[in-house]
């Protein structure tokens, strides 16, 4: 396993992102759950809650989080990287909402009046991924052109999201314009700086600046770069359970995949042992694998920084076998 390439800003030494780097930590399966993507331009500081803790109103925030929520979505406030000005002009607020992540996904954005607008969204047409339904409902929103990649620099919820995530996300930007956000807590500090790259809801641990822009060069050809496979930074797609995610991992490094949606896999529990679950994954080609994926404890080391110590855990994916 290799180390990123740098490229990201130093935490103290007893940061918790440092200390599961030494660890050398896998990251796969460990990406937050989510059917759906809805993204939110909102300059200024973000609180820890960032959708009630913010400029935004925290009535529309609040009730945008919990119907995100409520439909097995994720709600990110965004911002462009750089300094924090909280701009007040009449340019609009960007929204990106992504959907579709089982089978094709799509990527919708606009840069809408009022925040509020977005309560037009048809939140079960939205999980189904029923694109058709969503323009209809919301007729400001219109196809995006470009994948985006989001990155975490939510330093409320930890440090190492600001110290990390903000200069790969601003260095990003300046050599991907319009691509690249600072968002809100995605979930995974320890793995800072962390990201999510949409419409698919491709989940990445420990970028660097090099990384990223090869992760948004490789989407334009609904790829993945060849450094982004692997436990050091695959944490795996949203919208698989975290043992379908460490499996689907692990067979994209092995079989060297970089389509984004060649695999898709499922997760059921296995009935002889409470840690295992029995995976199925299979290729758009017609191939077919089932693996068996077990959770393992592991050291004690902080989830956040500031925190005690906790135990860790990990997948070990078994061997693939053709069915």
């Amino acid at each position: 396993m290799t180390e990123a390439r740098g490229g990201h800003g130093h935490s103290a030494p007893g940061a918790c992102s440092v200390l599961w780097d030494r660890a050398h930590a896998p990251a796969p399966g460990t990406a937050a759950q989510a059917r759906f993507w809805v993204a939110l331009e909102q300059p200024g500081p973000w609180g820890r809650e960032a959708a009630t803790q913010s400029h935004l109103d925290p009535d529309v925030g609040s009730g945008l989080d919990r119907l995100c929520a409520e439909h097995g979505g994720r709600l990110l406030l965004i911002r462009r990287p750089g300094a924090h000005a909280d701009r007040r002009g009449s340019e609009g607020q960007r929204v990106y909402v992504a959907g579709g992540l089982t089978d094709r996904p799509w990527l919708l954005e606009a840069d809408l009046d009022l925040p509020s607008q977005l309560g037009r969204l048809p939140w079960p047409a939205l999980a189904a991924g029923d694109i058709d339904i969503v323009l209809d409902a919301v007729p400001e929103l219109e196809e995006a052109s470009d994948p985006v990649l989001l990155v975490c620099t939510n330093s409320r919820r930890d440090v190492c999201c600001a110290v990390r995530g903000r200069p790969v996300a601003l260095a990003a930007a300046q050599a991907r314009p319009g691509r690249v956000w600072e968002c809100s807590h995605t979930g995974g500090h320890r793995f800072a700086p962390t990201g999510v790259l949409l419409p698919w809801g491709q989940t990445l641990a420990r970028l660097d600046v090099d990384l990223a822009v090869e992760v948004l060069d490789a989407a334009e050809r609904g790829e993945l770069p060849a450094a982004a496979l692997g436990p050091w930074h695959d944490r795996g797609r949203s919208v698989l359970e975290p043992p379908a995610q460490a499996v689907e991992a692990a067979l994209r490094e092995q079989l060297g995949e970089l389509d984004l949606i060649a695999l898709s896999t499922t997760a059921e529990p296995d009935p002889e042992d409470s840690t295992a679950w029995r995976c199925t994954v299979s290729h758009r080609d017609g191939r077919c694998w089932s693996v068996r994926v077990e959770r393992l404890m592991g050291d004690h080391l902080p989830e956040s920084c500031g925190k005690a110590p906790v135990a860790t855990w990990s997948w070990r994916v078994g061997p693939a076998s053709l069915v």
